[in-house]
């Protein structure tokens, strides 16, 4: 009996933690349907938020290759353990934020663990260029192929990526990535 009411009370409990509320989902209209949000896999092998030996060499090659190239570097700071942070690794997958990505970006992940509860890693790449804080994940830097960062205003504020609309986020992307 004790077993059977502990198993409820997880089973209620593992529920509320998927379970969306629906006053916090945007509200689908014909003119703007609610999309599934993609998201890329979670797991450490996964390529977006790899745990890299070189982080800063890793931003530092794309910097090179987007001098090269004429492109922008969009440097995603985020982990595999948060939902945001794979969800927009997600949308960058999809072909539509794909084309926009490769025409005019040079993109780097960078896994920075926990920041906002101390265990935080590879901040010196956002330091580097005056993102002083990373209060939560992800935060994205659009970089000029100098290295000189174009979006310290709203580098931190994509910690709600994944509730985000596909067309705003697409939007921000392409204004960021400049004509």
């Amino acid at each position: 009996m004790i077993r059977a009411a502990i198993a409820a009370s997880l089973a209620l409990a593992l529920a509320a933690c998927v379970s969306v509320p629906d006053a916090i989902l945007p509200e689908a209209t014909p003119e703007a349907p609610v999309a599934a949000v993609p998201e890329a896999s979670p797991h450490p092998e996964a390529r977006s938020y790899a745990v890299s030996p070189d982080a800063m060499g890793d931003v530092d090659a794309a910097l090179a290759r987007a001098a090269a190239n004429g492109k922008r570097v969009l440097v995603v700071l985020g982990a595999n353990w948060c939902h945001d942070s794979r969800a927009l690794a997600g949308w960058l997958e999809t072909p539509r934020f794909a084309a926009l990505v490769a025409e005019r970006y040079e993109l780097v992940f960078v896994n920075v663990g926990m920041p906002q509860t101390g265990d935080g890693h590879n901040l010196d790449v956002a330091r580097r260029f005056g993102l002083d804080d990373v209060p939560g994940t992800p935060a994205l830097l659009v970089l000029s192929p100098e290295g000189r960062a174009l979006n310290l205003d709203t580098a931190a504020s994509w910690r709600n990526a994944g509730s985000r609309a596909e067309d705003a986020i697409f939007a921000e992307l392409a204004a960021l990535a400049g004509s």
